[in-house]
């Protein structure tokens, strides 16, 4: 997911660039004894963590050894990011008036059918601030029926994507043929980077990983969605490394992570590989390019896990990436399922005023009945599932 100004996965950095940029964060977080050497939330450096690894909360990321053999026991993991097709947002999602059980259920069925065995989903602070009982029963509920599809969800906390304050209550309608037009940040501008909301965002993520922190259906925990974006930058890193340390304290079952999207955004890069159990990425390039990331990529040793792909005007697509994850052993998480209210038919940068239908969509698999959207990519994926 990216910003209103459809800026690509790697805005700022040119294509022939990229590899120099991922080595040299590599580099940086790698090896210690130099002025690249990284540190975790509590001020712990990549060498000792190594030595404390099992020793307090304090160096608590899993080891490769960990994060591997947790990995080997999924099998290959392949899904979507996932807003029902009846919501407009993550608010609407979740808010009790508009939470809509049956038709999750019958688009896992349909997840379920190609092979799906795993989501990525947003949840948001302001439905837990409204209802924070609610809300968590609503999530009780979707892992129910997730589970009952065979599907382990990734939950999503943090935010900084599109507009900048969300709000409870009535979402607005769909923005006609302008991609995520009701997509809202969490916790939002400028309430990510006022450190005076953190006491609050803390209880939050707290509660949430405490009540489902031995939970079995759940995959994954992705604490910040792409921080950074909006023009942050380092704004957000205060609230990346104390999600992080919230996280670490609870120490869930699940792998935690916050995903790369944006290379030269170098604090931010740091931090996130220094305190992710697994590592997972966004990339919406062709798959050379993308192939060239996850090379470098494997070289920390740890899982990966491709959470955001598939943007057929921009090269990106199930036929060229797809078949390249799965031989690489990473996991795919393509943007979108269902077309509908989210209108990600249509492309970051290319809005259409008259709504009609572009020639060719940018996410999304399957038309609002249900039917797919192109059947060749469906049979490829099914295939490549097993079904």
């Amino acid at each position: 997911m990216l910003n209103q100004k459809g800026t690509c996965t790697f805005k700022g950095i040119f294509k022939f660039g990229i590899v120099a940029v991922v080595a040299g964060l590599l580099l940086n977080s790698c090896w210690t004894g130099s002025k690249g050497t990284t540190e975790n939330v509590n001020g712990t450096t990549s060498s000792q963590q190594k030595n404390t690894m099992n020793d307090t909360v304090n160096a608590a990321v899993w080891t490769a050894q960990h994060a591997n053999e947790w990995y080997a026991k999924q099998g290959w993991l392949t899904g979507a990011d996932y807003v029902p097709s009846n919501a407009i947002n993550q608010l609407e999602m979740w808010q009790k008036e508009t939470f809509s059980p049956e038709l999750i259920d019958k688009e896992f069925q349909l997840a379920e059918t190609i092979g799906f065995n795993t989501m990525r989903v947003f949840l948001h602070s302001i439905v837990w601030k409204e209802d924070a009982e609610g809300f968590k029963k609503r999530i009780g509920q979707f892992l129910t029926i997730a589970d009952k599809h065979h599907i382990k969800p990734m939950f999503v906390f943090f935010d900084d994507c599109w507009n900048k304050q969300g709000h409870p209550g009535k979402q607005p309608a769909p923005k006609v043929g302008v991609h995520n037009s009701g997509w809202v940040q969490d916790p939002g501008q400028p309430a990510s980077s006022d450190t005076t909301n953190f006491p609050e965002l803390e209880k939050y993520v707290t509660d949430i990983l405490t009540t489902f922190k031995h939970d079995n259906r759940i995959l994954a925990w992705d604490l910040y969605n792409e921080p950074g974006n909006n023009g942050k930058e380092n704004l957000s890193l205060p609230l990346l490394k104390a999600v992080f340390k919230w996280a670490q304290a609870v120490r869930p079952d699940q792998p935690i992570t916050a995903g790369l999207w944006k290379w030269d955004l170098e604090d931010l890069n740091k931090l996130q590989i220094a305190n992710s159990d697994i590592i997972t990425y966004h990339d919406y390039e062709k798959p050379e390019w993308h192939k060239r990331v996850v090379e470098l990529l494997k070289a920390f040793g740890k899982p990966l896990i491709c959470t955001e792909y598939m943007a057929r005007t921009k090269g990106s697509l199930f036929s060229n990436t797809l078949p390249m994850l799965k031989k690489e052993n990473v996991g795919a998480i393509n943007w979108g399922f269902v077309e509908g209210k989210s209108n990600t038919i249509y492309a970051w940068d290319n809005p259409m005023p008259n709504g009609g239908e572009p020639k060719l969509w940018f996410h999304d698999i399957f038309r609002k009945d249900f039917t797919p959207y192109k059947q060749d990519e469906v049979g490829l994926i099914k295939k490549l599932n097993g079904k």
